[in-house]
């Protein structure tokens, strides 16, 4: 299954953008998917997926500024970044979880199976 980031871009500090993964191959049992990033020299860190009771999640980070969203039958997830800052500057990655995985472990990256290339974010002025 391959997934497919895209939207990554230089923008201002406060300005948004909108990444998209489109994940063709995916079936329905893992067809829950989420983002992560990754900062130079920093770990791998959550940032935001949507769970099976149709909540969204978020790190404290992203709550507020970032919105997770999808398209069912593109099979192709967004997120809506906006007031962006330097902080955010990171590779974002999609990725997809089984439909089965439980609350407690969406937000980590060995609960997810299949992995995007990840798309580069640069907030600088």
């Amino acid at each position: 299954v391959q997934l497919q980031a895209s939207g990554g871009g230089l923008v201002q500090p406060g300005g948004s953008l909108s990444l998209s993964c489109a994940a063709p191959g995916l079936t329905g049992t893992n067809r829950y998917m989420g983002w992560f990033r990754q900062a130079p020299g920093k770990e791998r860190e959550f940032v935001a997926t949507k769970f099976r009771n149709g909540h969204t999640y978020y790190s404290d980070s992203a709550k507020g500024r970032f919105t997770i969203s999808g398209d069912n039958a593109k099979k192709t997830t967004y997120l809506q970044m906006d007031n962006l800052k330097p902080e955010d500057t990171a590779v974002y990655f999609c990725a997809a979880r089984p439909a089965s995985t439980i609350l407690s472990q969406i937000r980590a990256a060995t609960a997810y199976i299949y992995w995007g290339q990840g798309t580069l974010v640069t907030v600088s002025s």
